[in-house]
């Protein structure tokens, strides 16, 4: 069984680099690179989506609605 890696889109231009999604992330997928931040560790996502319910700014987006049916 092989596990399908979790696609993480991160809209820098909406981004304001608030830093929620690095502190709510219980798998620590994200670094911050000068103050924004990056899919550091795609691989240790969980999908549970709390970086993309919690960002103020609707500028993240984990994973693909069309494999969520």
């Amino acid at each position: 069984m092989s596990e399908k890696k979790v696609e993480i889109k991160i809209d820098l231009k909406a981004c304001k680099k608030c830093g929620i999604c690095i502190a709510f992330c219980p798998k620590k997928v994200f670094n911050s690179e000068n103050g924004k931040p990056v899919v550091a560790n795609p691989e240790a996502c969980i999908n549970c989506k709390l970086c993309e319910l919690r960002c103020p700014d609707y500028a993240i987006v984990v994973g693909d609605d069309k494999d969520d049916k």
